[in-house]
């Protein structure tokens, strides 16, 4: 496994489509304490998770707003 962008943004996606399919953040299939290419792919992995997770709170923080207007 290379350490790239392109292998960040997969990860990313990976991270994106758990969250999606209701896989909690702490069921990233990475290490966080493993070796340098785990530790990647726990980052990442969980980046992707996150950044799902606050798109979707925000989009259901305008929902709301737009609901309560």
């Amino acid at each position: 496994m290379q350490l790239t962008r392109r292998t960040a943004l997969v990860l990313q996606q990976e991270g994106k489509a758990a969250f999606e399919a209701g896989d909690p953040h702490n069921a990233s299939p990475y290490d966080r304490f493993g070796k340098a290419e785990q530790q990647f792919g726990y980052r990442y992995w969980t980046r992707g998770w996150s950044m799902a997770r606050s798109a979707a709170e925000d989009a259901q923080e305008q929902a709301g707003a737009s609901a309560g207007h």
